[in-house]
């Protein structure tokens, strides 16, 4: 994994080795599924307040390089 990616980690017992933020269990696909559903920044951190934006910021500059 790149090390500038070091809020996505990897781990096979952790939601079947799907990339998710930080290690807790929001994959980095339901973080941009948030970004699309709440278009609004403050909606979205009021849904998923454990999501800080860099969080946010990595999950999408990984999707578009993957």
């Amino acid at each position: 994994m790149n090390a500038h990616f070091d809020r996505i980690t990897v781990n096979p017992e952790l939601m079947n080795g799907q990339p998710c933020i930080r290690g807790i269990r929001s994959t980095v696909r339901r973080v941009l599924e948030a970004v699309v559903l709440y278009t609004d920044r403050t909606e979205l951190k009021g849904e998923y307040p454990e999501l800080e934006d860099e969080d946010i910021v990595q999950a999408l500059e990984f999707a578009a390089r993957n």
